[in-house]
């Protein structure tokens, strides 16, 4: 057995060691971190890219929700979970990501956990890039089947790998569509290319993308017109969406078949009600209010000027994540109670989630945000890094 206070310990001098921090307050991209401290932070650690959390709409919904069906399921899909509004929800998913149908999960780690491994087994392949998020290392461990991970984004890689291990099994390329600790985009064009040449799935996690990029917010795989060509659109409800869950789109036959196999959803209760039509208002107003991503935009577009401007010229990512790169774990967590200090929230990411001395300070841009606060966070975070 680990010994739990030598391994803590260990952690805390590597500055490693996590801890939970209730917010007790969050209100229009602020946060208050402690019931003694009235101080709000500007909030920069917050996936709810568009501000959506607190959308009267999503509210209304949710409320009509609980009102008619409970606060919650009562049980798993398969048994009498399996609620109306969770099928108007997936229709407007299959809708938004241009399939013929989806699925909803408990959670994008659930998602992911589930998929894989419904697929591809110890007879079969995965082409995983090195990057991508736990969940998705996670499910490839659990499907047994061979895992191989090709360097970040680099598909001369992918192509050496397939070209000397495809085998005769099956093969699954797993992928992000924006990377969520870097803020990069993947070559998705390219990367269907090498898929159909090499007789592959192709699986693409769009948790940072849906409702973000693509002209109805359907994400990169939209922008990129490769919707037809990608199996398996995974995404999330609780980013862009301001909701909770994930979901899978495919075809039909796709869906049909992970409702049978894919453990995750089987053995799970049914979102809550609430939560699932909360979400169903929130793809809805994505496809029909396009200034929700322009708005993300051009903030984020401005925010990156300033730091430019300012004299900072490392990777600012391409997309919403802007990625500033410390080094030491130590260090990182520094200067994000520096910046705390000055009223900037902005979480200090660490191994394991990133490689080891690749700490940072990772900033989400977000419609909450005004100009005048990015121009504050831009000021803070200029004064406390190296240039």
């Amino acid at each position: 057995m680990v010994d739990l206070k030598a391994w803590l310990s260990l952690q805390r001098e590597k500055g490693g060691l996590r801890s939970l921090r209730p917010v007790v307050r969050r209100k229009n991209g602020r946060v208050t971190l402690a019931v003694d401290d009235t101080r709000e932070l500007l909030d920069f650690s917050s996936n709810d890219y568009l501000a959506l959390a607190e959308h009267p709409l999503l509210i209304a919904a949710a409320q009509q929700a609980l009102s008619r069906f409970g606060t919650g399921s009562g049980a798993s899909r398969l048994m009498s979970g399996d609620l109306s509004v969770h099928h108007e929800l997936e229709e407007a998913v299959a809708r938004l990501k241009g399939k013929e149908g989806a699925l909803t999960f408990g959670s994008g780690y659930m998602a992911n956990a589930g998929i894989i491994p419904a697929l591809v087994d110890r007879h079969d392949f995965i082409f995983s890039d090195r990057l991508n998020h736990a969940s998705i290392h996670d499910g490839c461990r659990l499907s047994g089947a061979r895992l191989l991970r090709f360097r970040h984004n680099d598909l001369n890689h992918l192509e050496d790998l397939l070209k000397e291990k495809r085998g005769r099994g099956s093969a699954l390329i797993v992928v992000e569509s924006i990377y969520s600790m870097d803020g990069d985009r993947c070559p998705l064009r390219e990367l269907v290319e090498i898929k159909e040449r090499f007789g592959c799935l192709l699986m693409v996690d769009e948790a940072h993308a849906t409702g973000v990029f693509g002209q109805n917010g359907g994400g990169v795989i939209e922008e990129d017109g490769v919707g037809e060509a990608v199996d398996l659109a995974m995404g999330t409800f609780g980013k862009a969406l301001g909701s909770y869950g994930a979901y899978v789109a495919g075809n039909k036959e796709m869906i049909d078949y992970l409702v049978n196999r894919a453990r995750s959803f089987i053995f799970s209760t049914a979102l809550p009600p609430a939560v699932a039509a909360a979400s169903l208002a929130a793809v809805q107003l994505v496809r029909r209010e396009p200034d929700l991503r322009r708005e993300l935009h051009e903030k984020t577009t401005y925010f990156k000027g300033l730091l430019r401007t300012g004299g900072y010229n490392a990777d600012l990512g391409s997309s919403q994540i802007i990625p500033i790169l410390i080094g030491e774990s130590a260090a990182a967590l520094n200067k994000a109670d520096l910046l705390r200090q000055q009223g900037i929230f902005a979480t200090a990411v660490r191994p394991p989630t990133v490689p080891e001395g690749t700490a940072r300070l990772r900033f989400s841009i977000t419609r909450h945000q005004s100009k005048a606060d990015l121009a504050q966070a831009a000021r803070a975070l200029l004064e406390i890094i190296d240039i």
